[in-house]
């Protein structure tokens, strides 16, 4: 696997942004999910005993990376949970659509055993665009923090 990213100062003072790239839209979404994960903690400091399964579709690729992240702040929320890493498979399906199945883990958020970092409120619109050039797929994503 080949994707990359890294946070972005200069772009949003108020919140949280960075890109991510990959050779291929699977490498993308890995590669934003990573950084989405690092934005909320380190990884390192966070165990893996919750789980969730993810299931999204759409037929716009940029809709369904947007959908994706947001179910991760979703559950950081709902479920009160921080994450060391993800799973996920990206499929071209009939019609034009796309699929994404992922598995997330992590664990309870504990602030005195992880390192915590951002507490995300949502995945904006502002800024937010996908693009392919060549092989090369990059995403600019806005956190509200």
């Amino acid at each position: 696997m080949s994707y990359a990213f890294h946070f972005l100062d200069d772009v949003a003072t108020a919140d949280l942004a960075f890109e991510a790239s990959g050779k291929s839209l699977q490498e993308l979404f890995q590669g934003a999910t990573c950084a989405a994960i690092e934005a909320l903690t380190d990884p390192t400091t966070v165990g893996s005993t919750w789980r969730q399964t993810i299931e999204r579709t759409d037929a716009d690729p940029a809709e369904l990376l947007f959908d994706w992240l947001s179910e991760l702040v979703y559950w950081k929320d709902a479920a009160g949970v921080v994450f060391s890493r993800s799973e996920l498979t990206l499929t071209r399906q009939g019609r034009g659509c796309w699929k994404v199945m992922g598995l997330l883990y992590g664990e309870r958020v504990n602030g005195s055993a992880q390192t915590l970092r951002a507490d995300v409120k949502g995945v904006t619109k502002h800024l937010y665009r996908l693009l392919q050039k060549g092989e090369q797929w990059t995403v600019r994503v806005v956190l509200d923090v």
